[in-house]
């Protein structure tokens, strides 16, 4: 109760010195005098034993005089206002206290933390290249597995994606990433028939796809006729397009491995300009 009535009597002096001070130097104002000549007698008025200022009478001014502790004053005034106010600052900064996070609040704000101060999920290890040369996909040979050539932020939700995936008992291996233009129409013209995409026309060529296959008894098994491989693929399509990735298993042209951004190649391309 005392902190309230010190609080309010604090803020009356504060206004009463304001409406002074506005009233003292802004609106009362009695240093100009100005003695102004009454207007010229008529004929048929009778003049006053008093007498009547003319024309050639000069108007009497009271001239101003500065006085020296006007600006004096104004500056004290000044000062005592502003000391009032940081005062009443200092004073009522004991009541601005934050109370204490309920269990909602710092789960929220644990999970603000964390995802903050997450860190960047790791490629594995490379695979040697024996695994990869096989009678079904020799193109595979010359394939591009470089995380690095990658677009970053697309490398954290494949890497995030084959946790999961390898937690349900299905690690997968890159079969590919990066893929040049020249290699693209390589593939789209050949008899057995991988892609339809020419040269530009696939997100490989930016480092948006990938195509990944399951590793069973340390070995990739890439074909869907196996029925594991199936199982694994659907798995694949399930965790990609619930992460809001492109699966290829939805297309007409069935790429079961394969995942993507999604959106158009030009969108994508001027979002990362």
């Amino acid at each position: 109760m005392n902190n309230v009535v010190l609080l309010l009597s604090g803020l009356s002096l504060l206004l009463l010195a304001l409406a002074w001070l506005g009233w003292r130097f802004f609106y009362w104002d009695r240093s100009v005098v100005v003695a102004q000549a009454p207007a010229a007698p008529q004929p048929d008025v009778v003049v006053a034993s008093r007498p009547v200022l003319t024309d050639s009478q000069p108007v009497l001014i009271r001239e101003q005089r500065p006085s020296r502790w006007r600006g004096g004053r104004l500056l004290l005034v000044s000062v005592l206002l502003i000391s009032m106010v940081v005062l009443l600052t200092l004073r009522l900064a004991g009541y601005h206290v934050l109370g204490e996070l309920g269990p909602q609040e710092y789960a929220s704000l644990r999970n603000i933390q964390l995802a903050l101060t997450e860190e960047k999920l790791v490629p594995p290890p490379p695979l040697p290249p024996s695994m990869f040369v096989t009678s079904e996909r020799p193109s595979l040979a010359g394939a591009d597995r470089d995380w690095s050539r990658l677009d970053p932020d697309f490398v954290q939700r494949v890497l995030a994606l084959m946790a999961r995936m390898e937690a349900r008992g299905y690690p997968l291996a890159l079969l590919e990433g990066y893929r040049s233009p020249e290699r693209q129409d390589s593939l789209a013209s050949q008899e057995n028939l991988v892609t339809k995409a020419k040269g530009g026309q696939s997100k490989h060529q930016y480092g948006m796809a990938v195509d990944l296959a399951p590793i069973r008894s340390g070995k990739i098994v890439i074909s869907e006729r196996d029925p594991w491989a199936m199982q694994a693929y659907t798995a694949l399509g399930e965790e990609a397009e619930a992460a809001k990735l492109t699966w290829g298993g939805r297309w007409s042209f069935k790429d079961y491995g394969h995942i993507e951004v999604p959106g158009s190649i030009a969108s994508l391309t001027r979002a990362k300009r």
